[in-house]
């Protein structure tokens, strides 16, 4: 089956296996003409199982054989990620909440607690907060700054909003007994940056993806927390992160 879906401006013309996967899509779905265009085949969802299969490896977590209907979206994200990345666009491994309109990005090593940071940040501000994605936001570059961008690929909670809103910061989370944060320089937070974003397959685009990332830590207010799991840490991290206080 085909359907179209609107991913941080671009529009991708999907040719699909299985007829679940526009349902899980279907607040990114469209009728705007295609940008480009994805097809799965049964190959891609044996690449997307040994990718998976490699990246449980790397972080030493147990091997997990998943649905095909699982491995199709893995591909899909795939296909979107290496247009995107064509459009000055990355895909991040991180959560992604909003405040009165300004994005805030968190990223850390698995099982810091990335998730649990922006779940206070919604408890602390009610509806002003909103989820631009809980796993995987884009960040997309323009003239005017840098957009964080949801995306259905949000995790095991499901939390992401169809929306494109400036990023006010970006916060590099460490687990902490009191909740602290202090401004970090790009270096000494790129070699994270590119860790948690989406390399290309394409090892030619290698020196783009690293001139973009770099282009990304220059352009937004970067910082470094040690936090715990009491609401207090939503605060500290507003009071600091925001732009303009109210």
């Amino acid at each position: 089956m085909s359907f179209q879906m609107k991913i941080a401006g671009q529009t991708g013309r999907v040719e699909a296996l299985f007829e679940s996967t526009a349902q899980y899509f279907r607040a990114y779905l469209t009728e705007e003409p295609a940008d480009f265009s994805i097809t799965v085949r049964p190959e891609d969802l044996v690449f997307e199982q040994a990718a998976l299969d490699e990246e449980a490896r790397l972080e030493g977590f147990r091997r997990r054989q998943f649905t095909d209907p699982f491995l199709e979206r893995a591909a899909i994200q795939r296909g979107f990620a290496e247009h995107l990345f064509l459009h000055d666009t990355l895909l991040v491994h991180g959560s992604a909440v909003a405040v009165d309109g300004l994005a805030y990005l968190f990223v850390a090593r698995s099982g810091t607690g990335k998730s649990t940071h922006t779940r206070l940040w919604r408890e602390l501000f009610g509806p002003r907060a909103r989820m631009i994605n809980d796993d995987k936001p884009f960040l997309q570059r323009t003239d005017n700054g840098v957009l964080a961008c949801g995306s259905p690929w949000s995790g095991k909670h499901g939390l992401d909003s169809n929306l494109s809103l400036p990023l006010a910061g970006i916060c590099l989370l460490e687990r902490g007994s009191e909740n602290q944060i202090a401004p970090l320089a790009p270096q000494q937070v790129l070699t994270m940056l590119q860790k948690h974003s989406y390399l290309p397959l394409d090892a030619a685009k290698a020196l783009r993806f690293e001139a973009l990332v770099t282009q990304l830590a220059h352009t937004v207010p970067l910082w470094r927390m040690e936090c715990n799991k009491d609401i207090q840490a939503a605060q500290v991290a507003y009071e600091a992160m925001c732009p303009q206080k109210p």
